[in-house]
């Protein structure tokens, strides 16, 4: 058996990008270059239970597996890939060698019962290999005495994996030190990366520089380092390393042939890579998927995702809680402050006014006809939200969007600022609102940006508001005028029922008139 074998996991671990719906010609076909790359290990994706056509790579049996596999595989090995929980042990058949080895995945807190499964795994007759989530997550002890357990159990590998992207060349060579020097000499041990830092690919040097000659090694990696956001070792560099540094034979053409085929388009529609809230999952060794959910809430800054990932306590760390992150989120952006005076002041302004409300919707741009028209009749105060727009004098503008406010903040106009207090700012700059005053209403809470601004409206007395550029959204295209919010979207469209209906709620007490076409006001679904 070779000493360093690289393991190809696109299927599976790359699935996390198209929910690993393939196509079952895909499938068989990224199995057939890679097989013809001469990659040691195909993962062709997960045994788990529930209901999958033959484009997915996902399986419930093993027998679902083998209707996908080629009758030649020359030296390439297949491998299927459980989270415990996933899958009923009761239902997999005896290995029968096509495919021979199966990698079994549990939590920290789940060891005894993932280690049950294992047994079970192995006592089928396939070659067990063990790969514990967030091995970052464990303390020393925690790693000694899970390997003291793998031991007894006696599996055929055991992996190294950095789920959360956080490992550092010192992480690396304190656990492959503990697992060299504890872990039974005839088990293979394994590492799988990921890029939240870019350090996958330095980190696969160096473990092959420090692994001892005696111990067999296993390396995932993916093609074009298709994974979840940021991605994978690259699949196309170890080969390429390994091929030069240590004279293997991998057939570059074949992995480049499938990238180009098959993963490259899938990254035009799903792309992955470096990001900077993933770094700072990361950093601070967390699922990934809290920076995920407060990136998409579209109204944090970096700073502020940064700073909401920091307060995650311990007990938190390891699996993602929503309902704990949406608590997180709204305490962090509910910050108290004495905003009578400011209040008071814009009521006494806006009080028995008409209000013109500016979005940056694309219909903003065909409506310049309906705004001069207004003006002319009712002479109203102009008032912007989230964004500063050049083409006519505005009197304020209104951001409750940290995001869009810092975006903003260097290109001020003439207008008055609003801004809620959410929104930290180095020097005070217009008048700050509570955001806990325009958040909820009649104890509901709803942040969205344009619904605050027209609560602050109704709470300061106006006479009616004239709504223009709040399109709604799409899920076709960009949602906002050109030059003004870019490609971000800050909602979807299944937003604008709920939003519809709270404009719905606020028109039974105040005037709200819409001057350009709006999703809102007839809640279409597109």
């Amino acid at each position: 058996m070779k000493a360093i074998r690289v393991l190809d996991c696109t299927l599976r671990d790359g699935g996390y990008i198209n929910n690993w719906k393939f196509g079952k010609r895909i499938i068989k076909n990224i199995i057939r270059d890679m097989v013809d790359s001469g990659v040691d290990l195909l993962e062709v994706g997960f045994l788990k239970e529930g209901d999958f056509t033959e484009d997915f790579a996902c399986f419930n049996s093993m027998r679902e597996i083998k209707k996908i596999l080629p009758d030649d595989s020359y030296k390439t090995e297949f491998v299927a890939m459980c989270l415990y929980t996933n899958f009923d042990i009761s239902k997999l058949e005896e290995c029968d060698g096509t495919v021979p080895y199966i990698r079994v995945t549990f939590h920290n807190y789940d060891i005894n019962e993932g280690l049950n499964f294992c047994n079970e795994v192995r006592n089928r007759g396939y070659k067990l290999f063990i790969n514990p989530i967030n091995i970052m997550g464990y303390s020393d002890y925690d790693i000694l005495s899970l390997i003291d357990k793998v031991n007894a159990l006696k599996p055929y590998g055991f992996s190294i994996v950095d789920t959360f992207g956080s490992m550092m060349m010192m992480d690396l060579q304190r656990i492959y030190r503990m697992c060299e020097n504890n872990l039974e000499k005839d088990i293979v041990l394994g590492l799988h990366l990921h890029e939240n830092m870019l350090m996958a690919f330095s980190l696969a040097q160096r473990f092959l520089e420090i692994k001892l000659p005696a111990r067999n090694c296993v390396i995932d990696a993916s093609l074009y380092g298709m994974g979840r956001v940021p991605g994978n070792l690259c699949m196309e560099l170890l080969m390429d390393y390994l091929n030069h540094i240590y004279g293997e034979n991998y057939i570059l053409d074949s992995t480049l042939e499938a990238i180009e085929n098959y993963i490259i388009p899938i990254k035009r529609k799903f792309p992955w890579g470096y990001s900077t809230e993933f770094f700072l999952s990361a950093k601070y060794n967390l699922h990934r998927n809290y920076a995920e959910y407060f990136q998409k809430k579209g109204r944090l800054t970096t700073k502020d995702i940064n700073n909401l990932l920091a307060m995650i306590p311990s007990e938190h760390k390891t699996v993602f809680d929503k309902d704990f992150a949406e608590k997180m989120y709204i305490r962090y952006q509910n910050r108290i402050i004495d905003d009578t005076i400011n209040f008071l002041i814009l009521q006494k302004t806006f009080s028995d006014k008409c209000i013109i409300a500016i979005a940056p919707g694309k219909r903003l741009a065909r409506s310049k006809k309906e705004i001069e028209k207004y003006i002319h009749q009712k002479q109203p105060i102009i008032v912007t939200n989230n964004f500063f727009y050049e083409e006519i004098e505005t009197d304020y503008s209104f951001f409750s969007n940290s995001k869009r406010f810092f975006e903003y903040k260097n290109h001020y106009n003439k207008s008055q600022i609003i801004i809620t207090s959410n929104i930290i700012m180095e020097q005070k700059q217009g008048y700050v609102i509570n955001y806990e005053r325009l958040a909820y209403d009649e104890g509901r809470y709803f942040d969205n940006s344009g619904i605050m601004m027209l609560r602050f409206l109704k709470q300061c007395d106006v006479k009616e508001i004239a709504l223009v550029g709040f399109d709604g959204f799409s899920s076709i295209g960009n949602n906002y005028m050109d030059e003004y919010f870019g490609d971000f979207v800050t909602g979807m469209p299944e937003s604008n029922e709920r939003i519809a209906e709270e404009i719905r709620r606020l028109q039974k007490e105040i005037k709200i008139i819409f001057l350009s076409k709006s999703l809102y006001d007839t809640c279409e679904q597109s």
